[in-house]
């Protein structure tokens, strides 16, 4: 693959990987009290709604900024595992939720390649 064209696909994997959990974060921060009840609903605990969007939020700084490849590394693994889990709630629960899984999961392991490649 070209080089210019993998930069590119890297660049768009990446701004919708961040966009889906950067959307998802304002969520959590914005709506609390729906978020808690979608994860009462889907049988995580409430509490876990305020930590994860601090995470999202950092994630998306340290793969961003790309100072550190660990915290990078980290970034990658725990956003792969959120859509996941995320996309599992969703789908056992048939709420019809899970498309922004399935798009978070395909751009963050499409960016975690191209970034590997870089």
């Amino acid at each position: 693959m070209n080089d210019n064209i993998s930069r590119i696909i890297y660049w768009l994997s990446t701004a919708v990987m961040c966009g889906v959990f950067a959307f998802s974060a304002q969520m959590y921060l914005r709506n609390p009290d729906m978020v808690a009840g979608f994860f009462k609903m889907l049988n995580y605990p409430e509490y876990l709604v305020y930590p994860l969007a601090i995470a999202k939020i950092l994630g998306i700084v340290a793969i961003l900024s790309n100072k550190s490849k660990m915290l990078s590394e980290w970034a990658y693994a725990g956003f792969f595992f959120d859509a996941l889990l995320a996309f599992t709630a969703h789908y056992v629960a048939q709420d019809g939720g899970y498309t922004f899984s399935i798009i978070a999961i395909a751009a963050t392991l499409i960016s975690r390649y191209l970034w590997i490649k870089r």
